[in-house]
């Protein structure tokens, strides 16, 4: 019998009747004779709710109890859907992501997954039962709970799909499948049947919430088939795989945004070799990831290096430059929040030139001031003022043709 892993996110359960709703999706694909693991966020958005009480309490609460109290969060949809499937008269069981056999880095709140003994699963669906993950979650070396950070319940299915060598893996959310742009933006955004791994994990990197980075990195590393659909209507989704077989005349497949972009100027820094791995070593050390990076030199002694962090992480960035200023040997530092970066993602951006200039000129004509630019093969990157984003998304959306792109059905 094949194995589905089956994922719902806090919207999919976000009461008793959408927990309902959800154990009828999964009773349904026990009934076709697949073999179910479910893999379930947290409620709603009761961790918002837990953040809360946590601040409330403390200003800067300890990572290890953010652990503890976050993870409670999936504990409660675990046994709720159980609850329901049991109810539907079908053999099921909830297990914690330790409980799971998922094993992490000692990192808390950013935990990377080591390694997944499967057992306990296997050995659950073997007797006939539906297993109902806590996603987001599971436990180091050390014997500690951890999270796995923002959209750690995708990442979570995708691990379990590739070690239980699945067949499938669906992501069940609020939105029908992977569109051209955020269609609570764009409303001409349109739904794509199919989308390659490479151009997923672009817009995923790029501001595209449907799915978490980490989750497409693990998919594409171990060739789990995704798909994307919603758990509010019955509809066929969007599959993210190898090969994107669109048959569509456009270089250009989508357009994300990110709304949170911060960027950190260091000038006066010293023209030596070993300058810009001591700059970011540190930040790597802090656990903050850097995206673009723009470096300029000003003469043989002295460079100026800007680049662009998530607005959270900004303030934690310079403060750990600041902290270092004396052995980096910079003159000053220079912090610009309220930016936002718009991106053009798309695997036909290899073969076709002119897509750079389209972008640019489509920005200028709208007044768009771009203040840093990132290329790779299948994408292009603009950071501009945050309240201008939205806007140059928009009509981006509409220089690339995708406000009426036709896609294979």
């Amino acid at each position: 019998m094949s194995i589905v892993v089956q994922k719902f996110g806090g919207t999919s359960v976000g009461s008793i009747e959408r927990i309902q709703a959800v154990a009828e999706i999964i009773a349904r694909t026990y009934e076709q004779g697949k073999r179910c693991v479910a893999v379930v966020s947290a409620m709603g958005k009761s961790t918002d709710q837990l953040v809360g009480m946590a601040k409330e309490i403390h200003p800067h609460p300890s990572p290890r109890e953010m652990d503890m109290l976050l993870a409670t969060g999936e504990q409660v949809s675990i046994a709720l859907l159980t609850m329901a499937l049991h109810r539907k008269g079908l053999k099921a069981r909830s297990l914690t992501g330790w409980q799971a056999g998922i094993t992490t880095d000692c990192v808390h709140g950013r935990a990377m997954v080591h390694d997944v003994d499967t057992e306990t699963i296997t050995t659950a669906l073997d007797q006939g039962e539906i297993v109902v993950v806590a996603g987001f979650q599971g436990i180091s070396s050390q014997r500690e709970i951890t999270t796995l950070g923002r959209g750690g319940s995708d990442t979570t299915a995708v691990v379990l799909a590739a070690a239980l060598g699945a067949d499938y893996c669906e992501i069940y959310t609020d939105v029908e499948g992977v569109y051209t742009a955020d269609p609570r933006v764009i409303p001409a955004a349109q739904k794509m049947d199919e989308i390659s791994y490479q151009e997923m994990l672009e817009l995923a990197h790029l501001g595209a919430g449907v799915l978490h980075p980490r989750s497409v990195e693990a998919a594409l590393r171990n060739k789990v088939k995704l798909v994307v659909r919603s758990s509010f209507v019955n509809e066929s989704g969007t599959w993210i795989k190898g090969e994107n077989e669109m048959e569509t005349s456009h270089h250009v497949s989508g357009i994300a945004h990110d709304l949170q972009v911060a960027r950190i100027k260091v000038l006066g820094l010293p023209n030596h070799e070993e300058t810009l791995t001591r700059l970011f070593g540190l930040l790597a050390e802090a656990h903050i990831n850097v995206d673009i990076i723009v470096q300029s030199e000003h003469d043989h002694e002295r460079v100026d290096v800007a680049f662009s962090v998530n607005e959270e992480e900004g303030l934690e960035a310079r403060q750990v430059l600041e902290a270092a200023q004396s052995e980096l040997d910079f003159a000053k530092i220079l912090y610009e929040g309220g930016l936002a970066k718009v991106s053009a993602v798309g695997v036909g951006m290899m073969a076709r030139p002119g897509v750079a200039a389209k972008m640019f000129a489509t920005l200028s004509e709208a007044g768009i001031r771009v203040k840093m630019v990132s290329t790779s093969e299948i994408k292009i990157s603009c950071v501009v003022e945050r309240e201008q984003a939205l806007e140059g998304a928009r009509r981006l959306h509409s220089a690339f043709g995708l406000d009426r792109i036709e896609v294979k059905v």
